[in-house]
């Protein structure tokens, strides 16, 4: 899991990250292999998110954007591994090294690279797919808008953004996860709020979803899931031939 890392050409090498970004890194190099063997059957016994992510895959394998996936903060790389393993070209991204050593461990035919969501060091235009899995969780409100319009140029022309979030208001702080004197906040977010941001980014929703709280679990808050499409090359955002023909419009 990781977050933006906001940077200018113009910036300093040397100049020091923003207090959450070295708070988001420090937290899971921190918890990495704790997380890892708590969460790692959890995560494959969703079946709900495992049937979105089968979905996800489809889209993407049928959608002639060309080019490969990145799963942006894809932690210990499980969901890197499950989209590998629906056919897509996919490769994982995250701030964290130590979640990366658990992905490279445990999915060795597998790229893993190091860095942030804003600066992943990918040409513009090239991605058929993004997966954003838990990964905006820790970054600020009001970097929502530069984080989606990066995802935006990313991506070719019908291109699909899948995001994943836990759904509600307000922050939730967590400390000493596991014993590990780290701490971090978790963003909730109002999946209405999330799909008007990526409509603002240029993207056309494609689906939202969201699930129960899974008690057993312990989780606290619903589950939201958005997939979203940019639009296709000479198409205006929104435009659907189809639809229109339906309506009779």
């Amino acid at each position: 899991m990781t977050d933006t890392a906001p940077a200018s050409a113009t910036a300093s090498a040397t100049a020091p990250a923003p207090d959450h970004i070295v708070a988001t890194r420090a937290f899971y190099d921190a918890v990495a292999e704790d997380y890892a063997d708590h969460f790692r059957d959890v995560f494959a016994a969703q079946h709900l998110e495992l049937a979105l992510l089968a979905g996800f895959a489809g889209l993407v394998g049928a959608g002639g954007a060309g080019g490969e996936v990145a799963d942006l903060g894809c932690g210990p790389g499980w969901v890197t591994a499950h989209l590998a393993s629906r056919g897509l070209d996919v490769f994982g991204l995250d701030l964290s090294e130590s979640m990366l050593g658990i992905a490279r461990r445990e999915n060795p035919g597998l790229r893993f690279e190091q860095g942030s969501m804003l600066e992943p060091g990918i040409p513009e235009g090239t991605l058929a797919g993004i997966v954003s899995w838990y990964s905006s969780i820790h970054t600020p409100q009001d970097e929502l808008p530069a984080l989606f319009a990066g995802f935006r140029r990313l991506l070719a022309p019908g291109g699909y953004l899948l995001l994943a979030f836990q759904a509600g208001e307000g922050v939730r702080h967590l400390e000493r996860p596991f014993g590990h004197l780290v701490a971090l906040d978790f963003q909730r977010r109002r999946p209405d709020r999330m799909a008007e941001l990526l409509e603002a980014a240029g993207f056309t929703l494609v689906l939202r979803s969201e699930r129960a709280a899974d008690e057993e679990q312990g989780e606290s808050t619903p589950q939201a899931f958005l997939i979203a499409r940019t639009p296709h090359a000479g198409r205006p955002v929104g435009h659907s031939p189809d639809h229109a023909a339906a309506d009779g419009s």
